[in-house]
């Protein structure tokens, strides 16, 4: 019988939720590593009350990998009124788990136990970390995934310097677990506060570029206002190879479907619009460029989420972009 393959989801958020949720049905040894950066929402709140590490983006990937569908439900449960609005009920619980052991990786455990989570998540750091985003002065520096992620840049991102402070050290397990698989999935989100936090991590790009697995990034579906406006799928595969310090992709996955009319709307209100292809420039890339038909169905806003000013739902079909990767 052929070997389990491993598979390794880099991320947080919605981007790894999505994958993972839709990996879980095929693979058996899967893997998240999470993106430890968050600041805003419910999360910003228990960091900046409590003193905890940021709950949001690992409590999503254990509900993602859970085996326990009422469980599930329990932990993505968001209060609505109240001292608690806001908050759902898995991040209190890995914040009182933390505070009660001392240890993030420790509650993270525990509630996988609870969750029957059929894989591991792992931090990507066990610091506590800001995120600074500069160009090179400190009057253009910006503090704080949720500043960063809510401001208009005035100057090219592309130029800056992402940076972490105080300086993270890469959580070993994650480290070896990269080295270990078959296929590393960078998983689509927000270049600037999702996956940059992870990928500037020292050790992470090094580890990303001699693992033995096929690495792979699902490009973003959408540029975002302000931010990637203009962006290409090229320019985002590039980033990620930026934040990382040095060529470690073996294939970009990008759509190419078009949406509806009704759907073209909707990202309009968003002010997002569709990444576009730049066939040339992915020609000549040295990794291999898969185009699809990765356009998901378009949810509704999670009720409670009161904490949350902007959420995006445009999604990618998790499905589509699941069979893929497989094929690689």
């Amino acid at each position: 019988m052929e070997p389990e393959k491993k598979i390794v989801v880099i991320g947080g958020g919605t981007g790894s939720f999505s994958l993972l949720s839709a990996l879980k049905t095929q693979v058996h040894d899967l893997t998240a590593i999470v993106s430890m950066a968050d600041d805003g929402g419910s999360t910003g709140v228990l960091r900046d009350e409590l003193g905890v590490l940021p709950p949001g983006d690992v409590r999503q990937c254990l509900v993602a990998l859970s085996d326990s569908p009422k469980i599930r439900d329990l932990f993505s449960y968001r209060f609505e009124e109240g001292t608690f609005g806001g908050h759902s009920f898995g991040n209190i619980l890995l914040t009182a788990l933390e505070k009660m052991t001392g240890s993030f990786s420790e509650a993270v455990e525990t509630a996988s136990e609870i969750l029957r989570v059929n894989g591991r998540v792992l931090p990507a750091t066990l610091d506590n970390v800001r995120l600074r985003m500069s160009w090179g002065d400190e009057s253009l520096t910006l503090h704080g995934e949720r500043v960063i992620d809510a401001d208009y840049f005035a100057h090219d991102p592309r130029k800056a310097i992402l940076s972490l402070a105080p300086e993270a050290n890469a959580n070993p397990a994650a480290l070896e677990a990269i080295r270990e698989a078959d296929l590393v999935v960078i998983a689509p989100g927000d270049l600037y506060t999702s996956l940059g936090p992870l990928l500037v991590i020292d050790g992470f790009g090094k580890a990303l570029a001699e693992t033995s697995a096929t690495v792979a990034y699902v490009c973003n579906l959408v540029t975002k206002r302000g931010q990637t406006e203009g962006f290409c799928v090229s320019d985002h595969a590039s980033e990620i190879e930026r934040f990382a310090g040095q060529p470690i992709l073996d294939y970009v996955l990008y759509n190419h479907q078009q949406p509806s009319e009704e759907v073209a709307k909707r990202y309009e209100q968003e002010n997002a619009y569709l990444v576009e292809v730049d066939p040339e420039k992915l020609s000549g890339a040295h990794y291999k460029a898969i185009a699809g038909d990765f356009l998901g169905d378009t949810p509704e806003a999670e009720q409670g989420d009161v904490l949350a000013k902007l959420r995006s739902f445009i999604r990618h079909d998790a499905d589509h972009i699941r069979d893929a990767l497989l094929e690689l």
